[in-house]
């Protein structure tokens, strides 16, 4: 924990955030400071709830100037504990709520910090355009967290991770001072590029208070399968011919293991298996194109080449929006699914796409040697490579004994990502769960660097202490 905060910095926040812009109420700060899978329970003394950018620099200012730590929280979505409190003063983005503006011949839209995922895509949708970051939080995530922890998702693979869809930032620096650089510029190069340090930082170097987020064409037509597979290595040989079939129109490629179906139609009400003969593993594959009936044309043409050479077990297309949703409903409920089964050690990881069977392999072999009789739920993003790999207690088995080794196993499963040139978060950052596990992959002159920039921005390291080097 850390130091108290003096009573005369409280009254100085509260006087410059004025009525409605803080609280000390237990009762209002409860679901702030609890990580939504009960992980990280924190505490704070003070709540603030800046509404404009100038709210938030001057509780930036005020802090910086006494040394005051800052946690800074978006949608409570952080699946790493670094949005979660431990004593700083908690600064909330959830007033942050405007869309400043949008235009469709720069293909932009400006929104705060606070405006959620759904209200993105919901303002998008209006404009004839769309924002292509697909998250299962997109009702509670907000662009100040996405952006901060440069989150991923299900269409990496065709428009990168969050980095590739913000052309500018307008943020707080740790000195209390606005830096605006909300441009529109498809090009700039003009020396190192702030916005990108920020992006990713998780609120080390800065408050991130509006994006500048890039807008693109909607989609004439869509198709959504899903595939029953023999194992990992077909799902890649698959993924390389949808690439090459489409002409890159592949949308999504997503990898389900079949334990994480099954607690799916277990625990998730209103799920049903998705084909009739239990595989293995699933593929959930989508297309989209420009043009009218391309999309459901390929996915045809796809399947019916897998199915004679065999790398396709079975397959459903969805045939109405109602039934790409319930398709993709299995996917998104993958980690709800496994809440109620107990205890689980969770991995975001990332390997290059041609060594996810092989860390499939190898992982499952040492968590079945390291703990016998847990299970297993591989699921994600195949298409570029980031797999949640989470490995659950014995069926019926303590959840107190086996949290307790997770430090153990996963140290296991993170030597196995290293091994073949992977990371250990792929989209999901550090925090506080991770920054000190990562000491060990990354070489002393990167962790030098890191600790460089940060210090010349927050010589006084208020900024989330607790995160990153």
């Amino acid at each position: 924990m850390t130091a108290p905060v003096p009573a005369d910095v409280l009254s100085r926040l509260k006087a410059v955030l004025g009525e409605g812009g803080w609280s000390q109420d237990p009762e209002r700060l409860a679901p702030k400071l609890l990580e939504w899978r009960d992980r990280w329970s924190g505490e704070t003394p003070f709540l603030a709830l800046p509404k404009t950018t100038a709210d938030v620099a001057a509780v930036v200012g005020i802090c910086c100037e006494s040394a005051t730590p800052i946690t800074t929280q978006g949608g409570n979505t952080g699946l790493v504990g670094g949005q979660i409190p431990m004593g700083e003063v908690l600064l909330s983005t959830e007033r942050l709520r405007a869309i400043r503006e949008s235009d469709t011949f720069d293909d932009v839209l400006v929104a705060e910090a606070g405006v959620t995922l759904s209200a993105i895509h919901a303002a998008a949708a209006d404009l004839r355009r769309r924002f292509p970051l697909g998250l299962a939080s997109e009702g509670s995530a907000t662009v100040g967290g996405f952006v901060s922890t440069n989150a991923g998702g299900t269409q990496v693979l065709r428009y990168g991770m969050t980095r590739n869809l913000v052309l500018g930032l307008e943020a707080v620096l740790p000195n209390g001072e606005v830096w605006n650089g909300l441009k529109r510029l498809r090009k700039d190069n003009t020396g190192y590029d702030l916005k990108q340090l920020l992006i990713g930082a998780e609120g080390t170097l800065g408050v991130v208070t509006a994006a500048a987020l890039k807008l693109y064409p909607v989609m004439a037509s869509r198709a959504v399968a899903m595939i029953g597979v023999a194992d990992p290595e077909t799902a890649i040989k698959l993924l390389v011919r949808a690439k090459d079939e489409t002409g890159g129109a592949v949308e999504a490629f997503e990898l389900m293991g079949r334990l994480g179906v099954d607690f799916a139609l277990k625990n998730i009400a209103g799920t049903r298996d998705p084909l009739a003969q239990v595989h293995p593993w699933y593929v959930l594959a989508e297309f989209s194109s420009g043009e009218p009936g391309s999309a459901e044309a390929s996915m045809e043409r796809f399947l019916a080449s897998g199915l004679e050479d065999g790398l396709v077990r079975d397959a459903v297309v969805a045939q109405t929006d109602a039934q790409a949703k319930a398709l993709w409903a299995i996917r998104e409920n993958q980690s709800p699914a496994q809440k109620p089964e107990g205890a689980t050690w969770k991995h975001d990881v990332s390997v290059p796409v041609s060594q996810v069977a092989a860390f499939l392999t190898e992982a499952d072999a040492a968590m079945r040697a390291f703990a016998p009789g847990c299970r297993i739920a591989a699921f994600g993003h195949m298409g570029d490579g980031n797999i949640h790999y989470d490995v659950l207690r014995v069926d019926g088995a303590s959840d107190t004994a086996h949290a307790a080794r997770r430090d153990q196993g996963s140290r296991i499963v993170h030597d196995i990502v290293a091994s073949l040139g992977g990371s250990i978060s792929a989209e999901h950052g550090l925090g506080s769960m991770k920054t000190e596990e990562a000491r060990r992959y990354k070489s002393s002159v990167e962790i030098e660097a890191l600790t460089a920039i940060r210090k010349a921005l927050d010589p006084k390291r208020i900024m989330n202490p607790r995160v990153l080097f």
